[in-house]
């Protein structure tokens, strides 16, 4: 970037960043430090099928933004540049259902998405095996952010389907990596009895960064991100320590962008500890957001309701969903329970005079925050 010395400004050509896109969220940096052990794991568990077998199944889980979905596709793209494993990452919080799942895994095998005018699941599972027969070839899944498949009654169901492929298809070797982010929780137990006889995974615990190792991290994302002398050691500091309040390295990483975007506003060379406080109130939501850009028209609808009548009763809540989307209450009362599970609302119990026990529901955010964020 030109030196400015006379007014320190950035001119309207340039900007604070070498390379914004390494701030981005999926963004898989070259260097993964302090999750050696967790990498160890999930190698030891999928080096059989480097060798030709099927490999052990494994369970990542941790808080979000530790490592987890990084540490797979590290893994991912090492396996896929040195061997002919071939390996599948699906998003649950995109596809949700055993059936959209292995609409991926067929689409990451065949490299093309099967018929649109619809094919039955046996047929479309047939296809996947007869083709890892034939091939040879080892295929392991991952599923990150299992736990959606847990809020949606998939789980079992689809893990059932991976797991007992070998029994259906006499030669399929299929391992499963299940990366989820919710901590209250237990994959094993939530599963039916059929799928815990024959799920016994290899355990990769992800802790949450400690304020050292996220100044590190945020450190190498800054050397890559920005030109030189953008941020300065208070800065980073600052960062670091919100970082570490929030418990997730998301909002250091995107609180870093909107800092720099802002200190572009200000067509600033650096960026300064206001650019980093004003950029927060947003950043602070990196989890809110993700979550809810992951729910459908139906389940957003009700979180604006919600977001409109905070903290009232569930049936009362219950009319005006019911007005706006025309779905019952069966379908109404599964998407609390779903955003209660995500950590968007809470769903409590009490005691109303004349109506026995009823739900009450409000926001674990602000309203204002919720609603923004539904608008962006």
């Amino acid at each position: 970037m030109a030196d400015d010395p006379d007014e320190g400004m950035l001119s309207w050509d340039e900007s604070v960043f070498r390379e914004e896109h390494v701030f981005e969220i999926d963004y898989v940096p070259e260097t993964f430090e302090h999750r050696a052990s967790q990498m160890q794991s999930l190698q030891y568990a999928l080096r059989p099928a480097v060798r030709g077998s099927r490999p052990l199944n494994v369970m990542a889980r941790g808080p979000p933004g530790t490592g987890k979905t990084t540490a797979v596709q590290k893994l991912f793209d090492e396996l896929s540049a040195q061997t002919d494993v071939r390996t599948v990452r699906v998003n649950c919080q995109v596809d949700s259902t055993r059936y959209a799942i292995f609409s991926r895994i067929f689409e990451g095998i065949f490299e093309y998405e099967p018929p649109s005018s619809g094919i039955s699941f046996k047929k479309l599972f047939r296809q996947i095996t007869e083709k890892l027969v034939e091939e040879d070839e080892v295929l392991v899944v991952a599923l990150d952010d299992v736990n959606y498949l847990f809020y949606e009654g998939e789980a079992s169901d689809t893990l059932y389907s991976l797991l007992r492929a070998h029994e259906a298809h006499s030669g399929a070797k299929i391992g499963v990596i299940v990366v989820s982010s919710d901590l209250n929780l237990d994959v094993i137990e939530e599963l039916d009895t059929r799928v815990q006889s024959v799920f016994r995974p290899e355990d990769a615990y992800f802790p949450v960064y400690d304020r050292e190792e996220i100044i590190g991290i945020l450190g190498e994302r800054v050397k890559r991100g920005f030109h030189e002398g953008v941020i300065g050691p208070e800065v980073l500091e600052r960062v670091a320590e919100l970082t570490a309040e929030s418990g997730d390295l998301r909002v250091g990483i995107d609180l870093l962008r909107r800092a720099g975007l802002n200190a572009e506003m200000r067509a600033s060379r650096t960026v300064s500890l206001q650019d980093v406080e004003d950029a927060y109130e947003k950043s602070k939501f990196v989890h809110l957001s993700h979550s809810l850009h992951a729910l459908s028209d139906n389940e957003v609808a009700l979180v604006r309701v919600i977001a409109e009548h905070d903290g009232e009763q569930a049936g009362d809540v219950y009319e005006a969903f019911h007005d706006e989307t025309d779905l019952g209450y069966t379908r109404y009362s599964e998407i609390i329970n779903k955003l209660d599970q995500l950590g968007i609302i809470d769903a409590t119990y009490t005691n109303v005079e004349g109506r026995g026990r009823s739900r009450s529901l409000s926001l674990r955010y602000d309203p204002d925050a919720v609603l923004a964020r539904l608008d962006d």
